[in-house]
Parts: C-alpha cells; sequence; structure tokens
C-alpha cells in the first residue's frame, strides 16, 4: 500500500509539471498572438505552484541556513551559502522521490524498433562518445529526468527539464573528479532568465551542493559558482528516432523503459581536502 501510494504521488507530480511546461507554451502562443494583432501586450498569469519558503521547506539550525530533503533530517541541504532567493523555489518534495538513474539499462536498436510507445517523430537525446552510440527517449526522461552514465569510457549525464523542455548531455567529470548527480525535488523560476519559466534543481550525491542547470552552475554548497559543463555538441544531438534509424548504427544502446531502482541509503562523498583539490583543478 506504501509503494502503490508513493507511485500515485510522482505520477500525479509529474502529470502537474508536464500540463505546466503545455500551458507556458500555450500562453506564450497567446502572448505572441496579442503583440502582433493589438501591438500590446498582455501579462497572462502564471501558474501558481506551491511555495517552498511559505510552506516551511527553509529553516535554520544550528546557525545553517537548511532546505528540506526529506523525512531523514540527515537528507536536508545546507543552503548557508544559497546564492538564489528562497522565495522562487517551488515545491519541495524530497531529494529521492524522482529514480534518477545511476545504473541504467538498455536494449537494442531492434529490440526498440519493437516498442509501440517509439515513433518516428519520438524525441530523442543521443550521444556518440569513441563509437559507444546511446539514445535516451525523452519521453522517459521526463520519469528519471537524469540518468548517470559512462559513455566510450567518458562520465556523462543525460538530463532533461520538462517545465523549461531543456535537453542535455553533460559531463560528469569536474575537476578531475566523478560527479553523481540526482534531482532536488524543487524547482526554481528568476524572471530574468528562461522568461520566467520554473527548471529542476539538481544536486551531486559527493558534496551535496545544489545546482540549477537554467544558469549552468552550483547556487549553494561546497561546489558553489562551479560550472555544470555541456559535453562537446559534437558528440551528441537533440533528435527524433526517425534520426538516430538514418545513421545506421548497429551498436547503438537504447535507454531501457520501466526502470526503476532502490533508494541509496548511503553514497561515497568527497573529504574536504578531495573538494579542494577538484576546486583547484577545474
Amino acid at each position: 500500500m506504501i509503494l502503490k501510494s508513493f507511485f500515485t504521488f510522482l505520477f500525479s507530480s509529474l502529470i502537474l509539471l508536464f500540463v505546466s511546461c503545455s500551458t507556458d507554451k500555450e500562453n506564450n502562443n497567446k502572448l505572441s498572438e496579442l503583440t502582433t494583432n493589438t501591438g500590446t501586450v498582455e501579462e497572462t498569469p502564471k501558474r501558481k505552484f506551491p511555495n517552498a519558503l511559505e510552506n516551511g521547506k527553509f529553516i535554520t539550525v544550528n546557525n545553517k541556513r537548511m532546505m528540506y530533503g526529506g523525512g531523514d533530517s540527515t537528507w536536508h541541504f545546507d543552503v548557508s551559502n544559497l546564492t538564489l532567493k528562497e522565495e522562487n523555489f517551488h515545491f519541495g518534495i524530497g531529494r529521492e522521490k524522482f529514480h534518477a538513474l545511476i545504473n541504467p539499462k538498455y536494449i537494442s536498436m531492434e529490440e526498440a524498433e519493437k516498442d509501440t510507445a517509439i515513433t518516428d517523430s519520438s524525441r530523442f537525446l543521443y550521444v556518440n562518445i569513441n563509437g559507444d552510440a546511446r539514445a535516451y527517449s525523452v519521453n522517459l526522461l521526463t520519469h528519471h529526468e537524469i540518468v548517470n552514465d559512462v559513455v566510450g569510457g567518458e562520465p556523462i549525464m543525460a538530463a532533461y527539464c520538462v517545465l523549461a523542455d531543456l535537453g542535455a548531455i553533460y559531463t560528469r567529470k569536474l575537476g578531475g573528479k566523478v560527479f553523481t548527480f540526482a534531482l532536488s525535488g524543487y524547482t526554481y523560476y528568476d524572471e530574468n532568465v528562461w522568461d520566467g519559466i520554473d527548471g529542476f534543481v539538481f544536486w551531486d550525491r559527493e558534496t551535496e551542493s545544489t545546482w540549477w542547470p537554467l544558469i549552468g552552475k552550483a547556487v549553494s554548497g561546497p561546489m558553489l559558482e562551479t560550472n555544470l559543463i555541456e559535453y562537446n555538441k559534437e558528440n551528441w544531438e537533440d533528435i527524433t528516432w526517425a534520426d538516430i534509424k538514418a545513421k545506421n548504427i548497429p551498436n547503438l544502446k537504447v535507454l531501457k523503459s520501466g526502470q526503476t531502482m532502490e533508494t541509496p541509503t548511503t553514497w561515497k562523498k568527497f573529504t574536504e581536502k578531495e573538494i579542494q583539490e577538484v576546486k583547484a583543478n577545474l
């Protein structure tokens, strides 16, 4: 019963985020029409999301500003050096509510062709590094948001934010160390960034810093102001399944649907010395 309730909640959250993205796009189209037809711009009300600050997701403990990370208080984020505005955070459902994959599984191109959910117009993030080709369905990425992977010997992250419609392949190797990324359970908006659209806030397991991809850098924690780096654009594309098939790559690996994972209870964290080494090597 608990597991069923959890998935019901997660599914509802995803639907809400998807609808909000569609609503934002629809509003932008209407705004364009108003400008074209009347020469004036009428402000379209934005969908109101649960405000994290108003809902008590930010607290002060032992002179540290903390941001809720889950039922276990040790999962809260230390955001004492946060560069974003607390009042612009939304949701706050907990850091492990989305399954940001750590050990993704794949199927062959032949198996993917039998999947009725995949059509020629289906959108994918495609990456090819050193002859190792992977295809991440954007539809599946709306469930995971992040896939931590190693492609062609390179640690990368495939990420997609349904709210901002932002998909990209990032390197996970920063300052000589490999990071593992996940979803914080929060979104954030800034009226001066991406037309004020909300975007997911990431965190990394090694330093528990938080990152906002819409500005491409860490916004709290030990890695503050460190850039989130997109992988070389020559190695990846945001394309359709038809485009991928046209490449005729026999060893292509396609992200498998229906994946879940056990919520990690522990993970390796960098020591203070390792963090300093990372920052020195950036």
